[in-house]
């Protein structure tokens, strides 16, 4: 495994998922590819796993550690493509699907990429380094008070999202926000002391915030769950790993309205996870990034098409 990554909730995903030899599966955020490496492994050489990941420097990272599966793909390519994830599969549907929201350890402990506000670094926070959208310096520039103030308080639940906001536009008047650690003493100073949060930086869901509108991850999880229930085969499942309750919602919400039945002839979903698995005392005290960690499983019970 790749130093200081730690696969979340990886028993309980593999339980959820029950790879099979032969099977297809994709892994849609690939990342450093510890739960790849283990689906792999139990598929074996008559399987396929596609992997996929915006990230090009994580798709490298995940490539030497697959190497010794000579039956894996991997994609260069956001999970909610699945257009395109399927055809690496030659056309067939996956017998399992799998997307780890989380950002990657190896990711937030690299300056050069801008997600992390515990060491300095350019405000980038984009996956895909080398994609045409903005960098979260680029949002924070352009951004207007009022919107941004939404962004914050919509995407990282942020209840101080207007004194940030103006602070953001009052410090840009004079000078760009460039770097994270610039843009973490910001947020500080805005929030009144007596109301810092006692487990997390100040920081922290800006910084949430920001990572989500530059990668446009809600709209790809969005899409991506609309569409994946026509990507399995009949009986095939779907696990999300996700860190934050933006997420845990939207996954809720569209297990359960497939489970009602999206309409005649659609495929729908049955759910595997009432409520959703979250980790162990043990993992969460050896992973501290494991803690926030919620799983939920479902599978594809009609006929297909």
């Amino acid at each position: 495994m790749s130093p200081g990554h730690i696969p979340v909730l990886l028993q309980e995903t593999l339980e959820g998922l029950a790879p099979a030899p032969g099977e297809i599966f994709l892994d849609g955020t690939t990342g450093a590819g510890g739960h790849a490496a283990e689906i792999a492994a139990r598929i074996g050489p008559r399987g396929l796993l596609v992997c996929a990941d915006a990230d090009p420097t994580m798709l490298g990272i995940a490539g030497r550690r697959l190497s010794a599966f000579p039956w894996v793909r991997l994609v260069r390519a956001d999970f909610a493509d699945l257009d395109t994830l399927r055809e690496a599969a030659g056309g067939r549907t996956f017998d399992g699907a799998l997307l780890d929201l989380g950002i990657s350890s190896l990711q937030l402990d690299d300056p050069s990429r801008g997600f992390s506000f515990r060491v300095e670094g350019p405000l980038d926070m984009r996956r895909d380094p080398d994609g045409d959208g903005p960098t979260a310096a680029e949002v924070l520039r352009d951004t207007r008070e009022k919107d941004l103030a939404d962004l914050f308080f919509r995407f990282g639940e942020e209840r101080f999202s207007r004194r940030i906001a103006r602070a953001v536009v009052e410090r840009r008047k004079k000078e760009p926000i460039r770097t994270t650690t610039a843009l973490a003493e910001l947020v500080s100073s805005a929030i009144p002391r007596r109301a810092w949060p006692r487990d997390i930086h100040p920081a922290t869901r800006v910084f949430q915030a920001l990572r989500i509108a530059v990668n446009r991850e809600l709209s790809s999880l969005g899409s991506f769950l609309d569409a994946i229930p026509r990507h399995l085969s009949p009986g095939g499942r779907v696990a999300v790993i996700s860190f934050h309750s933006l997420e845990d919602r939207m996954v809720k919400t569209a297990f359960r309205r497939s489970a009602a039945g999206p309409g005649e002839g659609e495929p729908t979903l049955e759910r595997l996870t009432r409520k959703p698995v979250v980790p162990s005392e043990r993992e969460a005290r050896e992973n501290p990034r494991a803690r926030s960690a919620k799983l939920r499983v479902a599978r594809r019970r009609d006929g297909g098409d």
